[in-house]
């Protein structure tokens, strides 16, 4: 069984309407920048960037480089996630 911090940790990266709308952009349209996160869903740039920030701290997420950008995509955690709160739905 993992930690409770580490429950905490995955729980709290999650723990927002705007972090669930990014997971869910994500699982339908994978290796986007921030730019393309902020510019789909409608949302200030920095404020995007620091949920994604939380969202790779978590796990939930992953960076990749690409040249001078940087491209995000679910991990399976994340993905397992984005599954267990469609159950809630």
């Amino acid at each position: 069984m993992k930690s409770y911090r580490y429950l905490e940790r995955i729980a709290k990266g999650f723990a927002n309407h705007r972090r669930i709308e990014i997971l869910d952009l994500l699982a339908r349209d994978p290796e986007l920048s921030v730019l393309e996160v902020s510019e789909k869903l409608g949302v200030n740039f920095k404020t995007i960037s620091e949920h994604i920030r939380r969202l790779a701290v978590s796990g939930l997420i992953m960076k990749r480089s690409e040249g001078a950008s940087v491209r995000h995509k679910l991990t399976q955690q994340g993905f397992l996630i984005l599954k267990f709160l469609r159950t809630l739905e």
